[in-house]
């Protein structure tokens, strides 16, 4: 099966004072429908990545194959919203930008967000949210224009351990029920496991792929058993030894 993304030899040097290198030769492909993250150490480029798969920022050699096509959404550790804008035109912000039909509009961001729990909170604005609640406004905004590729920076990161575990289960849920192909970056070697079909290792800087680990537990994964602890286990050495 063709991969709906390729990652061909992308390499990224960010020219400053010094010319630094975040990423070198990385090679990977997504197939359709999978749970894909990458881990690894601190400033090893995984965001870096994330943004030249979303066209955010240009690679310094090596390219991204995807079919035109595939609609792309991402979602932010530091959540990225509009600080002047409520909740509902947070959420309804991204479909401005694709000029869908009003009504259509309003109907989709209704659905959105009523399904992420954020029907009390529509007039409210981002300084009046948890953090919780933020992730929400961005997985939302996220979803209304009904990506095929979902992209997501260290969503949880910043959140408490409650509420980051519910939004886990609410992600793997989205994800499979709405036939998502999703890609995200952790500094979380468990929530890797917990979450993804793959698990992609990178080295420290500059960032070049250590291993491509399949993870083969059946889900809802068992958070204690002895073979996800194994599978943390075989990634996080991976980790340190690189």
């Amino acid at each position: 099966m063709e991969p709906i993304i390729q990652v061909d030899n992308i390499s990224k040097v960010f020219k400053t004072e010094v010319k630094q290198a975040a990423l070198e030769n990385v090679s990977f492909g997504l197939q359709k429908s999978s749970f894909t993250c990458v881990v690894g150490p601190s400033g090893c480029g995984k965001s870096t990545l994330l943004r030249i798969i979303a066209g955010l920022m240009k690679p310094s050699a090596g390219k991204i194959i995807i079919n035109e096509r595939i609609k792309q959404a991402m979602v932010f550790q530091n959540f990225a919203l509009f600080p002047w804008l409520t909740v509902e035109d947070n959420v309804s912000f991204g479909l401005k930008m694709h000029d869908k039909d009003e009504k259509q509009s309003e109907k989709i961001v209704a659905e959105e967000i009523e399904k992420m729990g954020l029907t009390g909170v529509t007039d409210k604005h981002p300084k009046e949210l948890s953090g919780g609640m933020k992730q929400r406004v961005g997985i939302a905004r996220a979803l209304t224009v009904s990506p095929d590729l979902l992209l997501l920076d260290e969503p949880f990161s910043s959140l408490d351990v409650f509420t980051a575990n519910k939004l886990r289960r609410e992600l793997l849920s989205i994800w499979q029920e709405r036939n998502l192909t999703v890609l995200m970056v952790s500094h979380l070697v468990e929530e890797a496991v917990q979450l993804a079909d793959e698990v992609i290792v990178f080295s420290a800087a500059p960032g070049k792929v250590e291993m491509i680990k399949k993870v083969e537990l059946p889900r809802p994964r068992n958070l204690r058993s002895d073979a996800f602890y194994k599978t943390v286990d075989e990634i996080q050495a991976k980790i340190t030894i690189s």
